[in-house]
C-alpha cells in the first residue's frame, strides 16, 4: 500500500470506525424514541436536532466537495430544524438512513483514486477534498459527543 491508498485508509477509517470514540452506528442503534425529541435542562438542543444538524451539515459538505452546483444553506438558520423532536414516527429513520448514504458517498468519493485529496476544489477557494473530508469528520465527532451525552443525561431522569 503506497502512501497516498494508506492516507485514503485512513480518513475513511476516521468517517466510519470507533477508533477514538463510539461511531455514528453505535450512537445511533437502538436510540430511544421517548428521547428523541427531549431536551434536558440547561442543553441548547435535542437529540433530534443534533442529529439532523449532523445530516444537513454532513450534506453540505459532501455536495460541496462533488458539485460546483450546489448552494450552501444559509447559516445558522439552515442547518438546525424548527422542530426540537422529529415530526413524524419515521422522520429519525429517514435521517439516520441518510446520514449513512451520504457518509458512504463521502468514503467514496476519497477512495477513488481519480480523487486528488490535495488539488484544490475548483469551485471553491483554496478547499481540497482531504480538507473537507477531515472537516466531516471533526464535525460529526463533535456532535456526536454531545448526542452521547444527552442520551445519557436523559436516560437517568
Amino acid at each position: 500500500m503506497n502512501n497516498i491508498d494508506s492516507l485514503r485508509h485512513h480518513i475513511i477509517n476516521l468517517l466510519t470506525k470507533a477508533e477514538a470514540h463510539v461511531d455514528l452506528q453505535d450512537a445511533l442503534k437502538n436510540f430511544p424514541r421517548n428521547l428523541r425529541g427531549r431536551k434536558p435542562e440547561g442543553s441548547p438542543h435535542t437529540p433530534w436536532q443534533l442529529l439532523e444538524h449532523i445530516r444537513i451539515a454532513q450534506w453540505d459538505i459532501l455536495e460541496f466537495s462533488r458539485s460546483a452546483k450546489h448552494k450552501s444553506p444559509k447559516w445558522p438558520d439552515e442547518y438546525w430544524p424548527e422542530s426540537e423532536a422529529p415530526p413524524d414516527e419515521k422522520a429519525w429513520d429517514r435521517s439516520v438512513k441518510q446520514i449513512f448514504a451520504e457518509l458512504e458517498a463521502m468514503c467514496a468519493l476519497v477512495r477513488d483514486p481519480k480523487h486528488d485529496l490535495f488539488a484544490s476544489i475548483p469551485h471553491g477557494d483554496g478547499q481540497t477534498l482531504l480538507r473537507e473530508a477531515l472537516l466531516l469528520a471533526d464535525h460529526n465527532a463533535y456532535h456526536l459527543g454531545q448526542l452521547v451525552m444527552l442520551r445519557r443525561i436523559l436516560e437517568r431522569k
